[in-house]
């Protein structure tokens, strides 16, 4: 008898656009979210800042302050009035909670657009993904880790003290990953690529959780972490999707 033989296949990771496609257009603007739906992500992720540090004044499309004084940027309700559009039915979002103070807020305006199904929204600070879920258990939420302003990997004066740090974080993390996903605190974790090992891998898949990495801008990275098992990974520039198998 002839047995066929079944070859292992691997899952198709989620495209998730960062900030739109940040490399294509500006970021965070109508423009760069067309261009992310235009090339084919499964996920578009945008930045949410209040206008004051305080959380008060208007919600604000922004990667953060510097950002929000060099452009006039989108109110959260002008970007998801457009996300919000028939051509962008089959898109996910992922909603980037940057400071505390301001989540609920968040939260009304995307009930207020319909949308609460078909996002995730995530952030640095637990406590704040707490009051979402306390508001709305059945939205899904990400917990970005780790929490840093920037990348202090990639400046001569930070980098070596910032690698000697990364080190000891990364044999952390697993644990406390399994245990806030065996707590039902958070639905995914958002990683930067610097912290991801198999370790953390197996830890969010044993807890029934998905794993997204941040911000991944190099196709060879790319094809590594789908080898690894990741369930997402986010990326200023989706054309390099169909790059990363070439």
């Amino acid at each position: 008898m002839v047995v066929a033989m079944i070859e292992p296949t691997l899952k198709r990771i989620r495209r998730v656009g960062h900030k739109g496609a940040a490399h294509i257009e500006p970021g965070n603007t109508l423009a760069s979210f067309d261009a992310a739906l235009r090339h084919g992500v499964d996920m578009i992720e945008l930045d949410v800042l209040s206008e004051r540090p305080d959380g008060s004044g208007r919600l604000l499309v922004a990667h953060d302050y510097e950002d929000m004084r060099s452009r006039t940027p989108l109110s959260l309700e002008e970007a998801l009035e457009h996300l919000a559009g028939e051509e962008f039915a089959d898109i996910e979002l992922d909603v980037d909670v940057k400071l505390p103070g301001y989540e609920l807020r968040v939260l009304e305006t995307l009930r207020e657009f319909e949308l609460v199904p078909r996002t995730l929204i995530s952030g640095m600070f637990p406590s704040g993904l707490a009051l979402i879920r306390a508001a709305e258990p059945a939205l899904r939420l990400g917990w970005s880790v780790p929490r840093v302003r920037r990348d202090y990997t990639t400046d001569m004066l930070t980098a070596i003290p910032a690698l000697a740090m990364l080190t000891g974080y990364r044999a952390m993390l697993p644990r406390r990953v399994r245990l806030a996903l065996a707590e039902h605190r958070f639905d995914a974790i958002m990683a930067h690529w610097r912290v991801v090992t198999g370790s953390l891998v197996r830890a969010v898949a044993d807890g029934g959780g998905e794993l997204y990495v941040w911000t991944v801008d190099d196709a060879r990275m790319i094809a590594k972490l789908t080898d690894m098992g990741v369930d997402g990974i986010i990326t200023n520039d989706p054309r390099l999707f169909s790059r990363s198998r070439t």
